[in-house]
């Protein structure tokens, strides 16, 4: 299980590699969510997202023969694009096995970071952990899930370590922090950092409406599965259900998930580009459109939310600009 411990860890792999990404802030946004509102803009993290930290954390824990033999992952896209970029940088062959139906950007990305991609049928029932197992099997790969790993997780947990010194500095000690939650990995991470560095802040999931999993799960003390695996634009935060190591930690840790729909994340993108210049892809707004739009939900008089991912396609991110800019 991973330990604030094994986080630390994982922060002296990641020194020196790994953005330390601002918390940023805007008197517009604030009078929008009712309260101080601070953003950790992990969109501005290596290739786009926080996956980068949990991709090397990983990567730079194998041993020297692992890496020559090659990794695997799975992921709809910022998870590809993470462990393609650690691989790259330890010189490691890297096969990512994703959706057909993901982004063009971030297939383009894993591709252009030299991994080479593997399509599967996401929306036809294929299974991507079947397809990952396989390949890993024929061809001797380590295969790095993309939240269900302790060492993933503690990537994740590293940005943790910085929002609670990050907080401190701005003089929150007691505040709500969103994470937009797919499996949990990011939540449970943050989770586990914050318990030790910061425990007056609680982290939050935030799910897209009909993906709330981790939502349900939680209120029911029992993991819920979704019905369907895609169909939202908010692809960065679908998974099945809950992680066997990530639910436990989510519930021991966490307060009740947040659902939002996808037209207060195409909102909550529009907002971040006007107030805060950054880019956010619909699942990486997630947090944000949370803090903005769900306030009765919220404690306390500030809250932090974690805008994960800006892998956006341009299309949508210029439709998201016509319809609330």
């Amino acid at each position: 299980m991973t330990s604030i411990a094994m986080i630390e860890a994982a922060a002296a792999r990641l020194k020196s590699h790994v953005r330390r990404t601002p918390l940023l802030s805007s008197p517009f946004l604030d009078g929008i969510a009712g309260r101080r509102l601070l953003v950790k803009a992990e969109c501005l993290q290596h290739t786009g997202s926080f996956k980068f930290r949990g991709g090397w954390s990983a990567v730079s824990a194998l041993t020297e023969e692992d890496r020559k033999r090659g990794v695997i992952a799975y992921s709809s896209g910022n998870h590809a694009q993470g462990v393609a970029a650690a691989a790259k940088a330890h010189g490691a062959p890297a096969v990512i096995v994703m959706p057909a139906d993901a982004p063009q950007l971030k297939i383009r990305n894993t591709r252009d970071l030299g991994a080479e991609v593997v399509l599967y049928d996401r929306s036809g029932g294929e299974s991507r952990e079947a397809v990952g197992a396989r390949h890993a099997e024929e061809r001797g790969l380590t295969l790095i899930k993309p939240y269900d790993e302790p060492l993933v997780i503690a990537g994740q947990g590293t940005c943790g370590l910085e929002i609670a010194e990050q907080a401190a500095f701005e003089g929150v000690t007691r505040a709500d922090v969103l994470v937009n939650c797919g499996g949990g990995g990011l939540s449970s991470g943050i989770a586990l950092a914050l318990e030790a560095r910061a425990p007056g802040l609680r982290v939050r999931p935030v799910e897209p409406e009909g993906f709330d999993d981790v939502t349900r799960s939680l209120a029911s003390g029992q993991v819920q599965r979704n019905s369907s695996q895609s169909g939202s634009i908010c692809d960065a935060i679908l998974t099945p259900q809950p992680g066997e190591i990530t639910f436990p930690i989510v519930s021991r840790l966490c307060g009740p998930g947040v659902v939002i729909t996808e037209d207060e994340a195409m909102r909550a993108m529009a907002l971040a580009f006007l107030r805060l210049k950054i880019v956010l892809e619909p699942g990486g707004a997630a947090s944000l459109a949370a803090a903005l739009f769900h306030g009765d939900q919220i404690e306390g008089d500030a809250v932090v939310a974690v805008a994960t991912g800006g892998n956006v396609d341009a299309d949508l991110f210029r439709e998201a600009l016509t319809r609330y800019a």
